[in-house]
């Protein structure tokens, strides 16, 4: 699934930061994520104590 910057998601799995499972986040990249990021997305806004999270696709669910 493709996202853009904005959309809110929620994270199922996220093997950057575990405490991000099961919160809600949204996307901050403009553009597609390339091999700088390994194909992850960019989610900010999860929680005041969890700074932004790289997170593959497949561990994201729109809202």
């Amino acid at each position: 699934m493709s996202f853009k910057a904005g959309d809110r998601v929620r994270i199922v799995a996220c093997a950057d930061d575990p405490r991000a499972v099961g919160r809600t986040g949204r996307i901050v990249d403009e553009v597609p994520p390339g091999p700088l990021t390994g194909g992850r997305f960019t989610v900010h806004r999860i929680s005041p104590l969890i700074g932004p999270v790289l997170c593959h696709p497949s561990e994201l669910r729109p809202i």
